[in-house]
């Protein structure tokens, strides 16, 4: 049997947005779509699991559907197929289906097919109900007929496809792609390290270090994975999203980070050695009532403003890298480089713990749902010795394809910045190592022109060679007419 190719996938995705399209809007396409994208490959693999467990057994039934046999028990009466035969009441079918999963699956699957209102039947009619189930029954998911890597990434179309359609609010669950890759390679996670990303979203990023490693073909299976994400819909994709990557050994939990840390360790946070994040831009209300007396002593470095959260993203992922091996990677909007007051303190101190490796400009409107440029602060818990006592700075500002609508960092971009990354020393008009003394003179403000002065080569002429070409050019200009009127004479026109 050919399996089913990536091409094909997406193609098959797409429609099924295209089926719901109107009743719904396209902002909520993802809370009905990824369920049964989930739902059918479950059910797909029960059955592969199924049918290998019979042969072995000799037709046994019983035998083979015992749960040592399966990754997921499906209950009676809740596989894909049952939910199938169904022409009344459909919502109401698949919502049973799910509960009785889930409950089947409690420390797996809890919780993971969200809360979409299934049986609402002004948006999800039996008839459109019935056509997307009969359009996602078109292909086998099952492990036979489709690589997990293949769906794992026809699953993160879907996602950037979402993103496209609902360009407002997508920011706050889809990272670019070509961000998080470079992000990915300044992390450069290890085989055996464990990765925490504490705003995951749909886990891109935390897929990103599993991709870092196959691309090295080292074994990504050894890494522990661990996320927290506060939106319901979106903590339930990136669950599905590892599962469907084939993605085994992680821990991703819905919960609200900087109030309510779900990874702890005897009472103290859980430290990892590769930390990883897009956390939402200048969040509001926070509770920063509660970090003045921080159980987790987050507030390493001072308290962040009330209405600003991004100093205490960080702060909170420095608390979470381990001593020795820890390094980070966040994406922040520039104005954490320089605003001052709460912020301005924290940079300091920051930095005076020699703490801030890199700070890295990226060009403007490349993210979802702002024209806004940001940046990627990069922090180590141990510097190599030729790097202690300095940050990098990197002034990527123009290193992007610009497009009609939004911005793109593309394959030969993310190259030139990670080399600058790499190389860490001066180069003109893009990078310059900086010491701590320098930062202190400018206050440690962070802002990227401060340290790299942008050279323009304009290529002009002197005023003398200016000059001689004027001379050049008016002579010239009289020979031209002489040459004219000696024509216009031998015609007898003048």
């Amino acid at each position: 049997m050919e399996k089913l190719s990536l091409n094909k996938l997406e193609q098959y995705l797409s429609k099924a947005a295209w089926i719901l399209k109107g009743p719904v809007d396209a902002a909520d396409f993802k809370i009905y779509i990824f369920p049964l994208l989930f739902f059918k490959r479950i059910s797909d693999v029960y059955d592969n699991e199924f049918n290998n467990a019979m042969e072995d057994a000799g037709g046994d039934a019983d035998y083979a559907e015992l749960a040592e046999f399966h990754r997921f028990i499906i209950p009676k009466k809740c596989h894909w197929n049952d939910v199938r035969v169904n022409t009344t009441n459909v919502g109401k079918a698949l919502q049973h289906a799910f509960r009785e999963i889930e409950k089947a699956n409690p420390h797996l699957l809890y919780g993971i097919f969200g809360d979409a209102p299934w049986t609402n039947k002004e948006k999800l009619s039996d008839e459109l109900l019935i056509n997307l189930l009969e359009h996602f029954s078109q292909y086998n998911l099952s492990n036979e007929n489709v690589d997990a890597d293949i769906l794992g990434q026809s699953y993160e179309y879907l996602i950037k496809h979402f993103a496209d359609l609902t360009n407002k609010k997508a920011g706050e669950f889809y990272t670019p792609r070509s961000v998080v890759h470079l992000m990915g390679k300044i992390i450069d996670a290890k085989e055996g390290e464990s990765i925490y990303d504490p705003a995951c979203g749909t886990g891109g990023m935390l897929m990103e270090c599993v991709n870092h490693l196959r691309e090295e073909k080292k074994d990504y299976r050894t890494l522990k994975m661990y996320g927290q994400e506060k939106n319901l819909t979106t903590s339930t994709i990136a669950r599905m999203n590892m599962f469907l990557h084939g993605i085994e050994d992680f821990e991703i939990v819905r919960g609200d980070t900087l109030r309510l840390p779900a990874f702890t360790e005897n009472d103290e946070l859980k430290q990892f050695d590769c930390v990883i994040a897009n956390p939402p831009f200048s969040l509001k209300e926070w509770g920063a009532e509660q970090w003045v007396n921080d159980p987790y002593g987050r507030n390493i470095a001072g308290v962040p403003p009330k209405g600003n959260a991004d100093m205490a993203w960080v702060q909170h992922m420095v608390k979470s890298m381990q001593p020795k091996s820890g390094r980070m990677a966040v994406v922040l909007p520039h104005g954490a480089l320089f605003r001052k007051g709460a912020e301005g303190r924290i940079r300091e101190e920051l930095i005076k713990k020699d703490l801030l490796e890199a700070v890295i400009g990226l060009g403007g409107n490349v993210f979802y749902g702002t024209s806004l440029a940001a940046c990627i602060m990069v922090f180590r818990a141990q510097k190599d010795k030729n790097k202690k006592g300095k940050t990098l700075f990197i002034d990527a500002s123009d290193q992007i394809r610009v497009g009609r609508a939004q911005n793109y960092l593309e394959e030969e971009h993310i190259k030139n910045i990670y080399k600058w990354y790499k190389d860490f020393k001066d180069l003109e008009n893009y990078t310059k190592v900086v010491s701590q003394q320098h930062l202190k003179e400018k206050e440690y403000n962070l802002n990227i022109p401060l340290y790299i002065e942008k050279k323009v080569e304009d290529n002009l002429p002197s005023l003398e060679l200016a000059l001689k070409d004027l001379e050049q050019a008016a002579e010239e200009v009289w020979k031209a007419e002489d040459k004219f009127k000696k024509l216009l004479k031998e015609f007898e026109l003048i």
